[in-house]
């Protein structure tokens, strides 16, 4: 009997410095980042023009950088706030905590090198060398050609500097510790050839991160299967709205969508008579922020269509809109 009672306290004791190690591991050396690369971004018109683009319109940097007006269908963006940030992805949204954005204008990262940006938009490690919640799709940014990732720091060095100070995150448990394990080294690719409209469609499907907000979620996290089927929850006042399936079933996606269906569902936007509609609680909204998608180039939005009809048709039938 002292044998086994001395084995169980060695016991306890083994499990003791297991669980304080690992939580030595995760809170205090993870993440295990590689330094950011030492670059000088040359802020030319091109670069500029190119980063303006991708951030106000396919990466859409700047909806999730900056405060909506959910009052409005869409929630635009409010009167300036432009990459202010501090728009929130909280504990109503299905996150391990309440998140918000950064503020991306000078006024915040004026201080940081290129390199600092480029590490955090491709790898979701800060400048600080502590990790970011992947509310930010990083695994995708760190998959686009770097040239794109340059242009789009080139822009945010122009951008007007607001003098908005966000709060910090309150990451729930276990979310605060397993945070660290999170980032991921970026693997860039290039930009495919634009007249191979599947592969292009590609690039920019996961430029935009379509994925994210098109799959089912738990706690923050895609659940395997479910990429593209959408059905991810999104809490209004009064009621629930949930992301499309976009995969080419015939009967509960897009299978029996045109080119020019889908390209007209997203310049209705664009249209020069276009303008918000208010909003009442209980009443119809959306996350998708589709007066920056409008600004997207129809060749884009082709090549998008392209693409996304290539996926394996997934059978997931979403009910859009619940009142609550």
């Amino acid at each position: 009997m002292k044998t086994f009672f001395k084995t169980l306290k060695y016991l306890g004791f083994l499990f003791l410095a297991v669980f304080i190690g690992a939580f030595v591991y995760l809170k205090f050396v993870l993440p295990n980042a590689e330094p950011a690369p030492e670059i000088t971004i040359q802020l030319t018109d091109e670069r500029i023009k190119r980063g303006e683009y991708l951030a106000n319109h396919v990466t859409v940097c700047m909806d999730c950088h900056s405060t909506r007006d959910w009052s409005y269908f869409a929630g635009p963006v409010s009167a300036g706030k432009l990459g202010g940030g501090g728009e929130l992805f909280g504990r109503e949204m299905g996150f391990p905590g309440n998140y918000y954005s950064k503020n991306i204008t000078p006024f915040a990262i004026k201080d940081w090198t290129d390199g600092e940006i480029f590490r955090a938009i491709t790898t979701g490690v800060s400048r600080d060398g502590s990790a970011l919640f992947p509310v930010m799709p990083y695994t995708s940014y760190g998959q686009m050609d770097k040239e794109d990732i340059y242009s789009i720091i080139a822009y945010l060095r122009t951008l007007e500097p607001l003098e908005s100070i966000v709060p910090s995150a309150e990451r729930d448990f276990p979310v605060n510790l397993l945070i660290n394990t999170m980032p991921t080294k970026s693997v860039s690719l290039s930009i495919p050839d634009t007249n191979d409209m599947v592969k292009y469609g590609q690039y920019l499907v996961v430029s935009a991160s379509c994925v994210e907000c098109h799959s089912q979620m738990d706690k923050g996290a895609k659940i395997p299967g479910t990429e593209f089927g959408g059905g991810m929850e999104f809490k209004f006042p009064g009621s629930m709205v949930r992301s499309a399936n976009i995969t080419p079933d015939i009967e509960t996606g897009i299978g029996t969508w045109t080119e020019e269906m889908f390209l007209g569902r997203f310049k209705t936007f664009s249209d020069s008579t276009y303008r918000p509609q208010k909003i009442e609680n209980g009443t119809m909204n959306t996350p998708m922020p589709w007066q920056m998608y409008a600004g997207m180039k129809e060749s884009d939005l082709k090549a998008i269509f392209s693409y996304l009809k290539t996926l394996k048709p997934m059978s997931h039938k979403v009910e859009k809109f619940t009142k609550l």
